[in-house]
């Protein structure tokens, strides 16, 4: 039914549209193939007006949307129509004889909203215009056929807790891709699926607003609201699209502390020290973030004096912590109040505090094992120097703070009084000097005085003693350094020599002052004056001194106001120089010479000594070099071998008498006999080495000579089988010894083959060896 409808409307819209042909006053120049004027109006023979589809029509057979018609066109069939464009011969197709438009498929306004084609009517025989071409739009009209939609959705919105009515979440937005300039199809209203009471939507505009006063994050975090868009208005028949918008309360302050109990009990032991946590106490507020911080305090006096509270890191929990030492003896349980409070308040919500809450807190103290308690912190005690060793310096007292009568032993650690100088009574505690003590030497004793329970010995405290050594009068003064001095020839009567100073190595109260005096009498040669002030000086009296040459040696007394005085002699030495005009040393005795040049006679004796010492070392090493050039000398005279060795060209025989030096060799008739028994081995060193006999000198044959150090050669265990005669292995044309070489001279001299000795003596390692070489033939049958 719907479609007859729609295809009715659309019949009526196409006649409507239908162009109408009204008559020409005058047709085109030469239209009727007559010549005319070129320049006459003509008339216009369309009237157009516009031509509308519905959408998304479909039908089985195209639809008819509409009709052209010229003026022209007399019914005689001689007009053709032609139409171009958009969708033209594929959307939209015209009958060349009647001029209906039809549209072949159905179409999406939201695709495209119109189209612009191109009417023509031609000669059908000749295709020759018969009007000029005309444009006209074809309109697709819209339906109602898309839903709105939500493009950003779903939303997320936060809106503060506590909020009052109306407040502003969020704004949704939904768009319908209908014609909104046609009909209702794309006219939205907005309204709340889910979500009431709490929230509310604006029809119009889409704002969500808050639709109930005091809501309570604490009660419900988040609201899931569905929000819902529809189009006709909102009437019946109408599309629509929906979202979810997720709104989550954030959090304000408005929720005061609360401790859970009203009385926190804790325990600590006495002998925790300042810092030890003693509990955490907590606060419990449901803010978060900041809102939740919290700061706490001891209200009452007697707590915050013997602990103290402090919030952690995270700013929920207070920590209470010992301050001072505690003791279970004197105060065995503690009870205060602590305060927990907001640290950040809203005033907007300061009507529903006060933000702040108490609890009552009772600490009891634990008594523990205590080690022994001294009366004080730390001993200073005094004893005179030079006492007796026994003499008694104080007493150290200590107690055990958990059973008095208990009985307690003292002790000094060794490490304190390394020097042994004092001692304690371990029942008692009384210390004693257990040698003479020297305030010069020391004047503070520093002692760690251990005490130690009988019951446990674990249980042990240490105190510091300090034991001072007072001062008596027993050092004399004595001057503060050697003075040596001089004195010129030409000094007036009078004249400053020196000004010299005292020490007294007492203390200050035993030495404040030092009296001097000098040699008295007419024969004085100098004059000491006292200065009152620990010095005195040394004066030239009105008769010089006469010179000599030996210094002159000043005798001065001091002593000090002591109880009792002490004194002592010092001397002076003073040398009488001649001096320049200004005052300068020009020449002076020896002694003070060299005392002006700044050397003693010590340190000379100490460079005489080092130069001495110097010249010893070097005509030590001289003797010794020449020494071992002298052992190295007799050696080369001794070793003829060695003569061999360097020679090192091979001469002509016995016509070379350059050769060999005929001098070096020995008398052969004072050579020892070869030692009885086999031969050395050759392939190991020998433990002694044979000494040579001396041999006397004589004339004696070369030949023999020569065959008895070649016999040597070949039986010297000290010798590398190589040895030094093996050079001379052709001795030239002429000569009637033949070879000097040790090779093969055992076989030439034995006159039979075979091994030179038994390999049986050469050891279990050449036993395979000696099998091979030297077992002898069986005898022939």
């Amino acid at each position: 039914m719907w479609g007859l409808v729609r295809l009715l409307l659309a019949w009526l819209g196409g006649w409507g549209c239908m162009g109408r042909l009204a008559a020409p006053a005058r047709a085109w120049a030469g239209s009727r193939g007559h010549p005319g004027p070129a320049l006459l109006r003509t008339r216009r023979s369309w009237v157009w007006n516009q031509f509308f589809v519905i959408e998304e029509y479909a039908g089985p057979e195209p639809v008819l949307i509409g009709k052209l018609h010229s003026d022209v066109d007399r019914g005689e069939g001689r007009t053709k129509y032609l139409l171009t464009g958009e969708g033209a011969g594929t959307v939209f197709v015209i009958d060349e004889a009647t001029g209906n438009i039809h549209v072949t498929k159905s179409l999406d306004r939201e695709e495209k909203a119109q189209y612009v084609l191109l009417a023509q009517a031609v000669d059908r025989a000749s295709n020759r215009p018969l009007e000029p071409p005309s444009e006209f739009i074809i309109k697709v009209q819209d339906i109602n056929d898309n839903p709105p939609i939500f493009p950003l959705g779903p939303y997320h919105a936060t809106v503060p807790e506590m909020s009052n009515v109306g407040t502003s979440v969020i704004q949704v937005t939904a768009h319908d891709a209908d014609d909104p300039s046609y009909g209702n199809s794309a006219k939205l209203v907005y309204s709340v699926l889910d979500g009431l009471p709490f929230f509310s939507v604006d029809p119009q505009t889409g704002v969500v607003r808050t639709a109930i006063p005091n809501m309570d994050r604490e009660t419900q975090e988040e609201f899931l609201v569905v929000i819902q868009a529809k189009d006709m208005g909102g009437h019946m028949g109408g599309l629509s699209g929906s979202t979810t918008v997720t709104v989550t309360l954030s959090d304000v302050n408005d929720n005061p502390p609360k401790f859970p109990q009203s009385l926190y009990q804790f325990s600590v032991v006495e002998t925790a020290g300042p810092g030890t946590l003693v509990g955490r106490l907590r606060a419990q507020d449901p803010d978060l973030g900041d809102n939740a911080l919290m700061a706490y305090s001891i209200l009452d006096g007697e707590g915050s004096e013997a602990f103290s509270i402090s919030t952690d890191s995270q700013g929920r929990d207070g920590l209470l912590t010992v301050r001072k030492p505690l003791d279970f003896e004197s105060r065995r349980s503690y009870s205060f109040r602590v305060e927990a409070t907001n640290t950040l308040i809203d005033p907007a919500y300061l009507r529903r505090g006060p933000f702040k809450d108490v609890a009552s807190v009772r600490v009891v103290v634990q008594d523990a094992p205590e080690p022994p308690a001294f009366t004080q912190a730390a001993y200073h005690l005094t004893v005179p120097e030079n006492k007796a060793p026994g003499t008694l310096v104080g007493q150290i007292s200590a107690a055990d703070l958990d059973s008095p009568a208990s009985p307690i032993r003292y002790s000094i650690l060794p490490h304190s009084d390394p020097e042994r100088c004092f001692s304690i009574q371990p029942e008692e505690g009384t210390i004693h000097t257990a040698a003479p003590l020297d305030r010069e030497a020391r004047v503070w004793h520093n002692l760690t005085v251990l005490a130690t329970e009988l019951d446990s010995s674990a249980q042990a405290s240490r105190v510091q003693v300090a034991i001072q050594t007072l001062d008596e009068n027993d050092n004399a003064p004595q001057l503060a350094e050697p003075y040596d001095t001089f004195v010129c020839d030409s000094a007036a009567p009078g004249q400053l020599i020196q000004v010299i100073r005292a020490l007294d190595r007492d203390e200050v109260g035993n030495s404040s002052h030092v009296s001097f005096q000098g040699p008295l009498g007419p024969d004085a040669n100098f004059t000491v004056q006292d200065n009152r002030d620990g010095s005195a000086s040394l004066l030239l009296p009105s008769r010089p001194a006469p010179p000599r040459h030996a210094p002159y040696l000043v005798p001065i007394e001091l002593w000090d106001w002591g109880q009792p005085a002490l004194s002592s002699t010092a001397t002076v030495t003073i040398s009488v120089c001649r001096c320049q005009p200004d005052g300068s040393v020009a020449s002076c005795w020896p002694e003070a010479h060299l005392s002006a040049a700044g050397l003693s006679t010590g340190a000379l004796l100490a460079i005489i000594t080092c130069v001495g010492a110097l010249l010893a070392l070097v005509v030590l090493f001289v003797a010794l070099r020449r020494q071992k050039q002298e052992a190295l000398m007799v050696l080369e005279e001794e070793d003829v071998r060695e003569n061999i060795i360097t020679y090192d060209d091979e001469g002509g025989g016995e016509e070379d008498t350059e050769a060999f030096d005929i001098t070096a060799l020995q008398n052969p008739d004072g050579a020892a006999p070869p030692a009885p028994g086999p031969p050395a081995r050759r392939d190991v060193l020998p433990r002694a080495r044979v000494s040579r006999q001396p041999r006397p000198p004589g004339p004696a044959d070369v030949a023999q000579l020569l065959a008895l150090r070649l016999r040597e050669a070949d039986e010297d265990p000290g010798v590398p089988p190589y040895d030094s005669v093996q050079v001379y292995g052709y001795e030239g044309r002429g000569s009637s010894c033949g070879s000097l070489s040790s090779l093969g001279s055992g076989s030439e001299a034995g006159g039979a083959p075979g091994p030179a000795e038994p390999l049986d003596d050469w050891g279990p390692l050449f036993r395979t060896l000696a099998e091979l070489y030297g077992a002898k033939e069986p005898p022939a049958p």
